[in-house]
């Protein structure tokens, strides 16, 4: 009985904190419908994308390779690399679970490892209960999804320049995300520099120039993310107040 009562004291702390999350992410998921109708999804394909991979980043490439017209594999590798850092998430939520929690409550958690759900996953104290991430993901998945949903309509209906001007809100979202990083640490400065610049480059030059727009993305991103590990890696203790 006390089991139960905890861990229905979790599902809700666990909704409550999610909801601010999901009021995030509907507004964050409008902006990438919007890219998703640029791809040719219907409302309902962008809402069961989302629906089943709640992540900005890797849904926005994959957008952007649909509508590039790009192969299966191109599209599978260019997603892997860009969700790359659930799984580094996903190895620390792991630590955080009692020993004797359940398999199918460990696939479930891993289900739904976003940035924002991690953060306060992590943060609680002691082990974590996974009903309490049950619980975020409650009112997070449904804003995400119906984001993109809405997102996707609005851009059917709303007049051309109108929609121009809301898809520029995702490219303000990445640049949100690189811009404190890059302020912080100057490799990653350099490094985002880099990347406008190779992008750029590999348009022009012969071999790269002929291959597709998602080729080119996977090329440049293992690339420089291989150059940087080599040349700048990250210690151990600079990862220790993280």
């Amino acid at each position: 009985m006390y089991q139960q009562k905890n861990r229905k004291k979790e599902l809700l702390e666990g909704i409550k904190d999610g909801i601010p999350i999901a009021a995030g992410y509907f507004a964050v998921s409008f902006s990438l419908g919007i890219a998703a109708k640029k791809a040719g999804l219907s409302a309902l394909q962008g809402f069961l994308a989302s629906a089943w991979n709640n992540a900005s980043a890797g849904e926005y490439v994959g957008f952007v390779l649909i509508a590039a017209d790009a192969s299966y594999i191109e599209l599978a590798v260019m997603t892997l690399i860009t969700n790359a850092r659930y799984f580094l998430m996903s190895c620390a939520l792991s630590q955080k679970l009692r020993p004797e929690t359940p398999l199918w409550q460990r696939l479930l958690l891993g289900y739904d490892v976003t940035d924002e759900i991690f953060g306060i996953s992590i943060a609680r104290e002691g082990y974590l209960n996974p009903y309490y991430s049950y619980g975020a993901f409650i009112p997070a998945i449904p804003g995400w999804a119906f984001g993109t949903m809405f997102g996707i309509i609005a851009g059917n209906v709303l007049p051309p320049r109108i929609v121009s001007a809301l898809s520029v809100a995702l490219y303000g979202m990445f640049i949100a995300i690189i811009i404190p990083p890059s302020k912080k640490n100057k490799t990653v400065a350099a490094l985002v520099i880099l990347s406008f610049a190779a992008s750029e480059l590999a348009t022009c030059l012969p071999v790269l120039s002929t291959a597709s727009d998602g080729t080119r993305t996977i090329i440049l991103t293992l690339a420089i993310s291989a150059a940087a590990a080599l040349i700048s890696p990250v210690k151990p203790e600079d990862t220790n107040d993280k």
